[in-house]
């Protein structure tokens, strides 16, 4: 199939579990995550730990589902929240997501967490965790 945009290059075989091949095999499917070349991937990682606001978070959850496809999903842990850590933040598996962007994405984000936490309140408030401080 040839894609009317620059694709991402397949993982070595047995080194990921992405289905690249497959995906660009199967008539009709959608290929917009294969957009999202390693440059490209570069490009977000630095996007995501330099977040301004919690709005801009979510314009980027937003961005990311439109343009690739993408379900990154971040909210408050089950148990206590401390620090960046107790947040679950969450990439959903998807056919020609390479497990290694599955785990970069969300680390670039605890990592703009960690430079700016008055998000974190901003999320923990959003979630009511706060009684309203």
């Amino acid at each position: 199939m040839n894609a009317p945009f620059p694709i991402r290059q397949p993982c070595p075989p047995g080194a990921c579990i992405c289905d690249h091949d497959r995906l660009l095999e199967t008539p009709g499917a959608d290929i917009r995550i294969l957009r999202l070349t390693r440059q490209e991937e570069k490009k977000l990682l630095l996007r995501l730990e330099n977040l301004a606001s919690l709005d801009d978070l979510r314009r980027m959850q937003e961005r990311l589902h439109a343009l690739l496809g993408i379900t990154l999903t971040v909210h408050p842990g089950a148990n206590e929240v401390r620090t960046v850590r107790g947040l679950q933040i969450e990439v959903a598996p998807m056919p020609g997501l390479c497990s290694k962007t599955r785990q970069t994405i969300p680390a670039a984000v605890r990592r703009g967490l960690d430079r700016n936490p008055a998000i974190v309140y901003e999320l923990l408030n959003s979630h009511d965790l706060l009684g309203g401080l």
